[in-house]
Formats: structure tokens, sequence, C-alpha cells
């Protein structure tokens, strides 16, 4: 059975962890930094087999060079975009077995916005999604434009709604006050801002979410509400026409919001 661990790194960063412990190998998710990755590979007696990149941020790649250094093993990575170290570079719909003995495959999704060629990875019903969207959130537009990661987003939101997303930061708490500003009328963020407080209290992990939590909370997936919409506009000081004239009015808005 796949088993999927975080390691922290940083100071918010999440690198996941695949692991197959029958074979006591593990694959690793965008690791900005090589030592956190080998104390955890020792410390749980695993072999590191594989390597996926989901876009070429330094704080996703910054460990590769390092953790490749005695070893042979693959890196996957966006087909679109210049890193180093990449053995296998890869875009939407390819599909590969995880490297390791693992019975399982991954599949490739583009979800451009955050950067020009940001991939993600679909691992049964586990997506694997770097920073396109986080708990409540999305990341920002660094080299795409709304349009493209308005439909990134749209294109995870499609996915069942069990689907478990695990992204690469622990936002959740920023986010959520955000969403409360948009859409305080909202019950089920309600609901939610108890939960995942009290389980950053704890100092917990708020990741993995799902496509159906998010579809009820995020509000960046939710450009179709009316209270949404009449707080955009507020913002914008003028009408919206699309939900992606909503969407790049709500990510303007969180990269100034305190």
């Amino acid at each position: 059975m796949l088993e999927i661990t975080p390691i922290p790194a940083f100071e918010d960063n999440y690198i996941w962890a695949l692991i197959n412990r029958d074979a006591g190998t593990a694959v690793v998710v965008d690791p900005g930094d090589a030592s956190p990755v080998e104390a955890f590979l020792t410390k749980e007696r695993l072999t590191l087999s594989g390597i996926l990149i989901t876009h070429h941020h330094g704080d996703h790649v910054g460990g590769v060079a390092a953790l490749r250094a005695n070893r042979d093993i693959p890196v996957f990575g966006p087909a679109n975009e210049a890193i180093d170290l990449l053995t296998h570079r890869v875009g939407d719909g390819d599909c590969h077995m995880l490297p390791g003995e693992f019975s399982c495959s991954f599949s490739v999704i583009d979800v451009p916005g955050h950067t020009a060629g940001h991939i993600a990875y679909l691992v049964e019903d586990h997506l694997f999604c770097g920073d396109t969207l986080f708990v409540m959130g999305c990341g920002r537009l660094f080299e795409g434009t709304p349009a493209q990661l308005h439909a990134s987003l749209q294109r995870i939101a499609s996915l069942p709604a069990t689907t478990q997303l695990f992204c690469a930061h622990e936002y959740t708490l920023s986010n959520l006050k955000f969403a409360l500003t948009v859409e305080p009328s909202n019950e089920a963020l309600q609901r939610r801002a108890f939960a995942v407080t009290e389980t950053r209290a704890s100092g917990l992990p708020t990741v993995p979410t799902t496509v159906a939590e998010e579809l009820e909370t995020n509000p960046y997936l939710r450009c179709h509400s009316s209270e949404i919409l009449a707080s955009a506009e507020r913002f914008a000081g003028s009408p919206l026409a699309t939900e992606v004239d909503v969407f790049a009015a709500l990510r303007r808005w969180k990269n100034e919001f305190r």
C-alpha cells in the first residue's frame, strides 16, 4: 500500500515522500533541501528511488543535486521549464511507473500559471500539485496569466471529489483569513475554520485537502459565488464581467492582504 508522509523544510514547505515499505524505497516530490530528506531516509531506513519536480523555483529543486550526487536515480520534471539534472522531461498526459518497485503509476497534468511550465502528478487518487493550489488558496502569478491559473485550478477541481490534494506549503491559516474576508457567510468555511485552527494549534499539517473541501471553501474555486463577486467588485472598484476577472481581482487582493 502506498504511504505518503510530509517532510517539513524551510519555514513552511512540505517535501512529500511516497513510500513503498515492502521494498524499502521512497520517491520524493519537490526536494528544495536535501538535508531533511537525507535525515528522513536514514531514520526510516529507506532508499531514495526517484524524484518528482513540479516547477523550477529554488525551494522545490534546491536539493536535487545533492540527493543525486551518489545516486543513479530518475528525476522527473516539467518539459517546458529549464531545470538542471532532470532525466525525464514530462508533460500533460504522460504516464510512468513510480520508480522503486511501486505497483502504481503516475500521470502528468499541465497546470501553468504560478510558473509557465508548472505540472502536477496524479498517483492513484492523490494529486501532488506543488504551488498551483493550496488549502483554501492558490499560488501567486509569477509567469502565467490569470486565465491560465484559473483554468489550471478548474482542471484540478474537475477531478473526483475524493481526490486528495498535496500542496507544497503550509499557508492554510493565512488563506483562511482571506477566505473569510471575501465570503464571510459561507457556513462550510466557518466550520472548516475551527477544524484547521485546532489542527495547526496542535502542530499538525492541514495538508492534504480534498477536491470536495476546496470546492466548498476555496475562494479561487468559487468565483461564481454572488458574495465573492460582490467582495471582488468592491476591491476592484468596478464591475467584473467574467469569473476570470473575479479570479484576477481576488489574486491581486490577496497579494496585498494582511
